[in-house]
């Protein structure tokens, strides 16, 4: 019966339906018919009121020819003469009338004449001289209102031009026709979104006929509505007109990827990465070969950037990058690997394969660049190269030592053991690659670090990859854009231009770009800021819709907390260069669990700055710098607004940190620990105190101010606190088993004899994630 009713509830509501639309569809129909009816009656108006304007204009022409016959000085007309056209009739029309205002200004002029002596009279029968062709002066002038012509004129009002007349009436001749003008195709360029108004425009239509077409396709919609390219296009194509297709990422192609030029391809040195596990020694190595000592300058000895360097080994140049091991820098290693010729895995003898080393062979096979293995520290005591290449084997790298393809060294870097067989290994490796570029081309390449430097501005490492970057090029990188200033190598000096596989450092760039940034170099600057304008728009819209998805509406958000219980712990984090940043951010999201997680509500490389104090005020967050300090104006502004600043330069400390700043936002952990059980042998009614049940304790303790329970047929009917607990007269803490004591329930007197008491105390335990 139910579903019948169903049915029927929806048949009812189908047929409400079916009517308003039927309805409202006539409505339409009626009011469109009206309209139709209301244009038909305006144009058949407009039509009499435009044949009774032609009526007068003929008769005023036909008088004005008439008054010029009369005025003649001949009285015949020759009949072969043409007939006058509208330019003449009105030139005769306009000396009609001042001739009439000559008349009237000089009525007794005439008899003058006739009286003075000398002057010549007009010999009747003479034939007149004929009108000569009016000047272009004249004609210019015929339209003009003048003071001789205000004065002079019957209406005193302008007259029409010739060509408005000749408008009109070719106009005339068109509506009696009724010939439709030729259409015009067109070829219209849509983007991916357009309004109607914009639309018609491009198609040389009217959005009225465009708003017709779709309220006859059952869509009401206005001139200013915006549609899709596809509803755009249906539209166009029904008008009779092309369409070109084109979409704002458009302004993106022909900027990377351009061929190159075969007959200029010219040898380039290779690029090599240096991966593996922290600690290995990867650094020490690359110092080792370049003479240097940064890896002195790392906090905590470990390298936390990435870096990009070049050394010469028998006449050929070596592109080295240098990237960190730590677990929170597997984005640096990605980026490292994806921009590489080769990969020489570092890996410890005494430490043999560790989590980072399976991660760099992954991010290495991933990126398809050969691998060469570096077995590091040989020098030491508990070194085993064989242990290291059988570890290899279980992740399918087969060295050449045991029967594979993959070349491997083994080196000391304190020691300086075997770099040289190292360099050899790699100079092989990129011979047999057969690199080569192009220098002749524009420039491309890949932000490997980002920094913004107080005295420098924005500083963008860069590993040209193919063509020259020069000074005073215009480049893009990301959504940023800029100008080359200065080329600094890798070892601080200035350089002109940089050829490919060539790291420099680019200054001039507007803002810092992201590390890993795609860069390349575009014709002029109306170009490049085209460019960085859409890219911002796309991220902007990117992070607006991860902003509305992570905080949704009001209802949406108390649901969440009421289902999941989820708590943000809001975070500000300010550090030297884009990398770093990126891993520490990546780290503290990692944190995040169903009850609590770290929102990161900024994130930027600079100085910490009076601005960050205030977006951290007003969102109540916690400041991080990393590497970086606060100004002295961002210093005060943070004491006087209560905002914590704090500042690491190791990874693992801000981690660690905020990790434990994390769990105090965790609800603690109820545990429950059970004391014993209590039979209710008699229940005994008290004056003033109510039921007072008499137990005997059969295992455990029963303490005072525990929780109880009280069960009844193994059924939890009741849980609450003791109210007293009573041995013979005295209250004591606690009775032990084997012994009796009396016990009344705070605010419960429902106990029966049989019923049985359960004493358990709750303690509740701190979390960490």
């Amino acid at each position: 019966m139910d579903a019948r009713r169903r049915a029927l509830e929806l048949a009812k509501q189908r047929e409400a339906e079916d009517r308003r639309l039927f309805q409202e569809q006539e409505a339409r129909r009626i009011a469109e018919d009206e309209r139709r009816q209301r244009e038909r009656e305006e144009s058949e108006r407009r039509q009499a009121e435009e044949n009774v304007r032609l009526e007068l204009e003929a008769e005023a022409r036909r008088k004005a020819e008439a008054d010029a016959e009369r005025r003649a000085p001949q009285g015949k007309v020759d009949a072969n003469a043409p007939a006058p056209s509208p330019a003449d009739a009105e030139a005769a029309e306009a000396a009609a009338a001042r001739g009439r205002g000559d008349a009237r200004r000089r009525p007794g002029e005439e008899d003058d004449a006739r009286a003075r002596p000398g002057v010549r009279r007009p010999v009747k029968g003479a034939e007149a001289p004929k009108p000569a062709r009016p000047d272009r002066d004249a004609g210019r002038r015929r339209g003009k209102l003048t003071l001789d012509k205000a004065l002079t004129a019957d209406d005193g009002a302008r007259g029409r031009s010739l060509s408005s007349i000749r408008r009109r009436q070719e106009k005339f001749k068109r509506s009696q026709q009724n010939t439709p003008r030729e259409k015009i195709a067109r070829e219209v360029t849509i983007p991916e979104t357009i309004s109607i108004q914009e639309l018609a425009n491009r198609m040389s239509e009217r959005s009225v006929d465009v708003i017709k077409f779709l309220m006859q396709q059952g869509q009401m919609m206005k001139p200013g509505d915006i549609i899709e390219a596809d509803l755009a296009e249906l539209i166009a194509s029904e008008f009779g007109h092309t369409v070109r297709r084109v979409a704002e990422s458009d302004v993106e192609e022909g900027i990377f990827n351009v061929e190159d030029n075969v007959e200029k391809l010219q040898s380039r040195p290779p690029v090599v990465t240096i991966m593996g596990h922290v600690d290995h020694g990867k650094t020490s190595l690359l110092d080792a070969i370049r003479k240097t000592s940064v890896v002195s300058g790392e906090s905590g000895g470990i390298t936390q950037h990435i870096g990009a360097y070049q050394v010469e080994q028998d006449g050929q140049k070596i592109t080295f990058i240098d990237t960190p091991g730590h677990a929170a820098f597997t984005a640096m290693r990605a980026r490292g690997a994806e921009a590489t010729d080769i990969a020489v895995l570092v890996v410890a003898a005494d430490d043999s394969v560790m989590p980072q080393t399976i991660e760099s062979i992954n991010h290495a096979k991933s990126a398809g660049v050969p691998i060469i293995v570096a077995i590091n520290k040989i020098d030491k005591p508990g070194a085993d190269a064989s242990k290291v290449r059988t570890g290899l084997l279980q992740h399918e790298v087969f060295v050449e030592s045991m029967g594979g393809e993959v070349l491997d060294v083994e080196v000391s870097a304190t020691k300086g053991l075997n770099l040289d067989k190292l360099l050899e290994a790699i100079l092989l490796q990129a011979e047999l690659l057969d690199l080569k570029a192009d220098p002749e081309r524009t420039a491309e390449g890949s932000v490997i670090e980002a920094q913004l430097d107080k005295g420098r501005g924005p500083v963008a490492t860069v590993l040209v990859q193919t063509g020259t970057l020069k000074i005073g090029d215009i480049v893009v990188a990301g959504d940023e854009w800029g100008r080359v200033r200065a080329l600094i190598n890798d070892k601080g000096e200035q350089i002109k231009e940089a050829a490919p596989s060539t790291p420099v450092e680019v200054l001039g760039m507007q803002g810092t770009p992201l590390a890993g940034d795609r860069m390349a170099v575009v014709e002029n600057e109306g170009k490049a800021r085209e460019i960085a304008d859409y890219r911002q728009r796309v991220a902007r819209e990117k992070q607006v819709a991860k902003n509305a998805g992570q905080r949704g509406s009001l209802e949406q958000m108390m649901s969440q907390l009421q289902d999941t219980g989820l708590k943000e712990f809001p975070l500000l984090i300010k550090g030297d260069v884009q990398g770093s940043i990126e891993a520490i951010v990546g780290a503290l999201d990692a944190l995040g669990t169903d009850e609590v997680r770290a929102r990161i509500v900024h994130s930027g490389a600079g100085a910490i700055t009076e601005s960050d104090v205030a977006l951290a005020a007003a969102s109540n967050a916690a400041i991080i710098g990393f590497n970086v300090r606060a100004n002295k104006q961002a210093r005060d502004a943070s004491a006087r607004d209560g905002i914590e600043i704090r500042y690491y330069n190791i990874i693992y400390d801000l981690v660690d940190d905020v990790k434990d700043a994390m769990s105090g936002l965790l609800s603690p952990e109820r545990r429950e620990t059970f004391l014993g059980n209590a039979e209710i042998r008699e229940v005994f009614n008290i004056t003033k105190i109510g039921k007072v049940a008499g137990c005997l304790v059969t295992e455990g303790e029963v303490e005072r101010g525990a929780g109880v329970r009280l069960i009844r047929d193994n059924v939890v009917i009741h849980e609450g606190t003791l109210k007293t607990l009573k041995r013979f007269k005295d209250e004591v803490p606690k009775v032990i088993s084997g012994q009796e004591c009396g016990m009344a329930f705070e605010r419960y007197e429902d106990i029966r004899q049989g019923d049985v008491i359960e004493c358990f105390r709750v303690e509740h335990v701190a979390r960490t994630l």
